[in-house]
């Protein structure tokens, strides 16, 4: 009977070697999920399992941020009536030029569908991005 026993011991040694070779090949798991919960940060992951924000790692493009850009915007110039007596201000011009100051609207909302990347063996998941576009 310690025969049999050890024969299935290292038979299941062997399935498990196999299974690890598999999955050491490939390093990143890609997985789709959704957004339950928007605060604590919840998401759905292919109906398996529900990952909260201590398991989660989030790509700039599905937060809040501040960013800057280059601006060289005018408004329109005023305009006088085509009868002439009609009183009104004078045209105007109103530009703003430089760099400004921009906050990016971006963070996760409760139903949205997201992408998640996770490394093979890791309990943390990158969530890189939003599918289709925001609402």
């Amino acid at each position: 009977m310690s025969s049999l026993a050890d024969a299935n011991g290292l038979v299941e040694a062997m399935k498990r070697a196999a299974r690890d070779e598999r999955e050491s090949s490939k390093p990143v798991n890609v997985y789709f999920g959704e957004v339950v919960s928007k605060s604590p940060l919840k998401i759905n992951v292919e109906q398996k399992m529900v990952l909260g924000e201590r398991q989660l790692v989030l790509a700039r493009n599905v937060t809040d941020y501040m960013t800057t850009v280059t601006v060289q915007w005018t408004t329109g110039e005023g305009v006088l009536p085509s009868d002439g007596e009609t009183a009104v201000p004078p045209p105007h011009v109103h530009g703003i030029v430089g760099t400004q100051n921009f906050m990016m609207h971006n963070a996760l909302e409760a139903g949205d569908q997201v992408i998640l990347l996770r490394q093979q063996g890791g309990q943390k998941f990158i969530v890189v991005d939003r599918i289709g576009g925001k609402r």
